[in-house]
């Protein structure tokens, strides 16, 4: 049998990358700077991870204007969502997981 972990997804894994699937799967849409603030990340962080998440298809990202100022909105992509919800499942399993011998 295959310890759980092996379900475990490691670009989910990452805890910036990991807070921001979190936060995305809680919400339709969320602008770059409110979750920047939330997560205790610079834009420069933020952005890189961003852009892992985007690459592996996890998240998208919508440049657009709100008045002449820029703006970016970032969302869960569909396969983003289930592999979020994998690795949560693999999570949940680690933790319930206790090997008899440390009974």
């Amino acid at each position: 049998m295959n310890h759980p972990r092996s379900q475990l997804d490691g670009l989910i894994h990452q805890p910036v990358r990991f807070s921001i699937l979190a936060a995305l799967d809680a919400a339709d849409e969320v602008v770059f700077g409110v979750l920047r603030d939330a997560l205790g990340v610079s834009d420069s962080v933020l952005s890189h991870q961003i852009s892992l998440l985007e690459k592996g298809g996890y998240a998208r990202v919508r440049k657009g204007h709100v008045g002449k100022r820029p703006r970016t909105w970032l969302s869960l992509a569909p396969e983003g969502r289930k592999a979020f919800h994998r690795h949560l499942a693999a999570l949940r399993q680690i933790v319930a997981h206790v090997p008899g011998a440390l009974t």
